[in-house]
C-alpha cells in the first residue's frame, strides 16, 4: 500500500465502541481498513491536516477526492471527484446498506459508487453535511420528505438484493412475541393498556401487510439529519438544476426493510418535539402524522398505527438502559399519543430530549 497518514478516529466514536470488546476489536482493525480502501479504490484523502472525519452513531466518514479511472470516478468526476468513504461497525443495520443503495441506483438515496460488503466499507456521492432537513424549516421540509419518500419506494423485482432484506410484517411478528416478554422482564416500565395497543399493530398490520401487495423498500431511519442536500443544491421549493435523475436532497443510512412505506413515517415523529406548540401538542403530533403522510402519497391511519408500535418498540430499548431515561420518557409520550391517551406525569413534548441527547 501507498504511504498514507493514519485519519484520527472521532472521540465520541471511540468511546461508544470502547465498551464491548467486538467494539474495540473494530476500532483497532479501523485505522488498516481506511487504509485498504484508499488504496484499493484509489483514493485521495480531501482531509485538512488535524481535522476530525465525519461520523454518525455507527461509522466514520472520511471526505475523499477520486483519481481517474477509480471505482465511480466518471460520475464523481463532475464535481471535482468528491466523493466520502464509510466505514461501519458491521452490524445488521450496516451489512444490509449496501443493498438498499444499490436498489436506489442514486433516485432519492446518496449514490453507492463502490462497496465491500464484508467490510461495511462503502464509496459514497460527498453530500453536503453542513446542510440536513434538519436546518429547513417544518412546512417546508414536509414536501421534501414526501418527494424522497416517493422516489425510495420502489417496488420489488428480480435483483438478488432484495432476497437479503427483511419484511415488515416478519419483524411486527417478531414483536408479538418479544413485547409481553421483555415488557414483564423490565417489571413493566409503562401500562398494559400501552402495550397491548402495540400489540394490535403488529398483529393486524403483519397480517394486512403480509397480503396488501403493496410492498416497497422502505428507508425506515428516514429522520431529518439523515436527509442531505446535495453540493449547490437551492432551498426547499427552488427550482433544482442538477444532474437529471436526482434530486436536491438524498436520503442516507438507511436501514432498510420492505413492506409497507407507512412504516418510514415514525422518525420525523419522535424527531423535533420542540416545535409542537404549547397549546394541545397532542393534536398538533397527529396533524404532523397527517401532512407528513399525505405529501408522501401514504395513508396516515395506518402511519399513526406503525409509529405507535415502533416508539414502542424503542421504548422497550430505552427501558432497559440505565442512561436512557429521557429518551424513555420521549418514546412514552409519542406512543401513548398516538394511542390516543398521553400518559400522566411526563415532561411536557417542549422539555424532552431529542434523540441522542440523553446517553452517548
Amino acid at each position: 500500500m501507498s504511504p498514507f497518514p493514519d485519519v484520527p478516529i472521532p472521540p465520541d466514536l471511540s468511546r461508544r465502541y470502547s465498551r464491548t470488546q467486538a467494539g474495540r476489536d473494530w476500532l483497532q482493525t479501523l485505522p488498516g481498513l481506511i487504509r485498504r480502501f484508499v488504496d484499493e479504490w484509489d483514493l485521495v484523502l480531501d482531509l485538512e491536516p488535524g481535522a476530525l472525519p465525519w461520523n454518525g452513531h455507527g461509522g466514520v466518514v472520511i471526505p475523499v477526492r477520486c483519481r481517474q479511472g477509480s471505482p465511480g470516478s466518471d460520475r464523481a468526476d463532475r464535481k471535482g471527484g468528491e466523493a466520502v468513504l464509510k466505514v461501519a461497525f458491521p452490524d445488521e443495520e450496516a451489512t444490509q446498506e449496501h443493498l438498499a443503495l444499490v436498489l436506489w441506483a442514486g433516485h432519492g438515496a446518496v449514490r453507492l459508487l463502490a462497496a465491500d460488503a464484508g467490510s461495511c466499507a462503502l464509496l459514497l456521492e460527498r453530500l453536503d453535511a453542513s446542510r440536513s432537513l434538519l436546518d429547513v424549516p417544518l412546512e417546508a421540509a414536509v414536501p421534501v420528505w414526501g418527494n424522497l419518500v416517493h422516489q425510495l419506494s420502489v417496488a420489488p423485482d428480480d435483483r438478488p438484493q432484495w432476497q437479503q432484506i427483511d419484511h415488515v410484517a416478519a419483524r411486527a411478528e417478531r414483536w408479538s412475541d418479544e413485547f409481553p416478554a421483555t415488557w414483564e422482564e423490565l417489571a413493566r416500565p409503562f401500562p398494559r393498556w400501552l402495550l397491548e395497543a402495540a400489540l394490535e399493530v403488529c398483529q393486524t398490520r403483519g397480517a394486512v401487510g403480509r397480503r396488501s401487495g403493496k410492498d416497497v423498500l422502505v428507508h425506515t431511519d428516514l429522520h431529518y439529519l439523515n436527509i442531505l442536500a446535495r453540493p449547490g443544491a437551492p432551498d426547499p421549493g427552488t427550482r433544482w438544476e442538477g444532474p437529471t435523475g436526482t434530486g436536491p436532497y438524498a436520503a442516507i443510512d438507511p436501514q432498510p426493510l420492505i413492506g409497507e412505506a407507512e412504516f418510514a413515517v415514525a422518525p420525523v415523529l419522535w424527531n423535533r418535539l420542540r416545535e409542537l406548540p404549547q397549546k394541545d401538542p397532542g393534536r398538533a403530533l397527529l396533524a404532523r402524522c397527517r401532512d407528513f403522510s399525505e405529501a408522501a402519497g401514504l395513508d396516515a391511519e395506518t402511519a399513526r398505527q406503525w409509529s405507535l408500535a415502533r416508539e414502542v418498540d424503542n421504548a422497550l430499548w430505552y427501558a432497559s438502559k440505565p442512561l436512557h431515561e429521557g429518551d424513555l420518557a420521549r418514546s412514552l409520550w409519542v406512543a401513548s399519543t398516538l394511542a390516543g391517551r398521553t400518559l400522566p406525569g411526563l415532561p411536557e413534548p417542549q422539555e424532552l430530549s431529542a434523540p441522542g441527547e440523553a446517553a452517548g
